[in-house]
């Protein structure tokens, strides 16, 4: 069987992650440059190899200066940590449509196993003629993992920002 290369398309792609504040509210975040890549054989996607990388100074929260927090020595230390990536080590089908993809998290220097539910949306042809699949991710993991530690109690008690990141992810790749 011969293997099938799938691209990632940014412009239909979305890194997202949702953090409580204050205990309350969620703060929404992105990745706005990324890369990624799955390998396949044919064109079943159990197994598959799955690639991703990300630079941390495109990070965006919609606040200048939350972003310019994010990206200190504080949080995500941009200057020496400048990527954040992800290899897959396995995906599995779980049912029609549903897959685990478990993998590891290089971020902040350190790579830590994470396991992701990942939702298969199918494949279609674009006006062009480019053959799509789909992909939503979704999980949890904590930042501290990582060492992303920095945080501030509140007067009322709990902590400014959740240790827990909510990861939303949506992917488009493009057949080669």
């Amino acid at each position: 069987m011969s293997t099938t290369k799938w691209v990632i398309d940014p412009t239909h792609s979305e890194i997202g992650f949702k953090v409580k504040h204050m205990m309350f509210t969620n703060v929404s975040g992105k990745f706005q440059k990324f890369d990624a890549s799955i390998e396949t054989e044919g064109d079943d996607f159990a197994g598959a190899k799955i690639h991703f990388s990300g630079d941390i100074d495109s990070v965006s929260t919609g606040n200048a200066d939350r972003d310019a927090h994010l990206l200190s020595a504080d949080f995500f230390d941009a200057a020496q940590f400048p990527k954040i990536s992800f290899e897959a080590t396995s995906f599995t089908k779980e049912d029609e449509g549903d897959f685990e993809l478990t993998g590891d998290l290089t971020l902040h220097g350190q790579t830590k196993s994470v396991k992701l539910a990942a939702e298969y949306s199918g494949q279609m042809k674009d006006p062009w003629g480019n053959t799509k699949a789909g992909f939503a991710l979704s999980g949890k993991i904590n930042r501290k993992d990582w060492g992303l530690n920095w945080n501030s109690a509140l007067e009322t008690g709990g902590v400014l920002v959740s240790d827990e990141v909510r990861l939303a992810i949506e992917l488009q790749f493009i057949k080669q």
